[in-house]
């Protein structure tokens, strides 16, 4: 199997990367040169958003494109229409903000979408990967896939979510853990994207498909207390009930990453969606004890400090936040 990986040096690109080179496919890398792919690819440069950018793409044929482009949508757009009689499958990394919000509780990939056009520049993320979704199937109709995924988690996260908490948890001392104990969460380790994918390509499948665990599949609870196992901390995790959380001023999902309050919209629309679909196909989702002993070993492989994007803002609580929340 031929792949065209348009990024592949970070997050969920390298794992796709990685996990398509572990299964002896041929992989083309096309990225900007920022970061360094994988080794065994073929590596090609190029800055999709300017001038001739995709000229290193004029020549050369692959039986499936994986992008994760999350900007323009016109950018897509532009890759998707030069590559349409050249590859075969077109997937692109989307994600399930692009459901109209409220968005209810075990919404299918049949729920209504927000507006978005693939000739947009510039747009919030809702939007973009809408526009991204269309462009696909713009130049490749049946033949591209939509991957929406939800909270990714995993090895080379560079959002800084799970990172933040194992490093907060491996200081020790009193942590304020948002409640309830038992509160079920939804995430998607970033290899167990990859693998399905992947699968997914070799499987010839189109059109949307809601790519994260089944809701219930971890806790708050489970997620916490595997950072403290693993980093082998005394910290004392100090459950505090949601009402609490709130008043105090924190915000969900921010300053306390992965956590949203229950019984809200946002967490209906990022905790309790519906992956029946992703799961007649295959996806398999490992323990969270797995994802998070994943993450503390790439960290500490830096030497703790995970890489964060540019274009988004820090995530986790201040010094003074916290000692507010955990006086409340």
């Amino acid at each position: 199997m031929k792949l065209l990986m348009l990024g592949g040096t970070e997050f969920v690109g390298r794992a796709i990367t990685e996990d398509a080179l572990s299964r002896g496919w041929e992989v083309t890398v096309f990225h900007r040169g920022r970061h360094e792919p994988p080794g065994g690819v073929r590596s090609l440069r190029g800055d999709r958003t300017g001038p001739d950018g995709l000229k290193a793409l004029a020549r050369g044929e692959w039986d499936a494109v994986v992008d994760t482009w999350s900007g323009a949508p016109s950018v897509v757009r532009d890759a998707a229409r030069l590559l349409a009689g050249r590859a075969g499958r077109y997937v692109y990394i989307s994600s399930r903000s692009v459901y109209d919000r409220p968005a209810p509780a075990g919404l299918d990939e049949n729920g209504p979408l927000v507006d978005g056009s693939p000739d947009d520049g510039d747009v919030p993320y809702a939007r973009a990967k809408r526009g991204g979704e269309l462009a696909a199937a713009g130049a490749f109709g049946d033949r591209a896939l939509f991957v929406r995924a939800g909270l990714v988690l995993g090895p080379y996260e560079n959002i800084g979510r799970l990172p933040w908490w194992l490093t907060r948890v491996a200081r020790g001392g009193r942590v304020p853990a948002p409640g309830p104990r038992d509160l079920a969460i939804q995430y998607i380790d970033v290899r167990d994207l990859a693998a399905w994918t992947l699968g997914a390509v070799e499987q010839g499948l189109g059109g949307a498909y809601n790519l994260v665990s089944e809701p219930g599949h971890a806790s708050m609870g489970g997620l916490l207390e595997a950072c403290a196992r693993v980093t082998g901390s005394d910290a004392e995790l100090v459950w505090i009930a949601p009402e609490a959380v709130l008043a105090a001023g924190v915000e969900p999902w921010s300053d306390l990453p992965v956590w949203l309050p229950p019984g809200g919209e946002l967490y209906a629309a990022l905790h309790q969606g519906d992956v029946s679909r992703a799961l007649a196909t295959g996806l398999r989702c490992r323990p969270v004890e797995e994802t998070v002993d994943g993450t503390w070993e790439w960290l500490r492989s830096l030497g703790g400090r995970a890489p964060l994007r540019a274009d988004r803002p820090a995530v986790g609580l201040g010094p003074e936040q916290e000692a507010a929340l955990l006086r409340s």
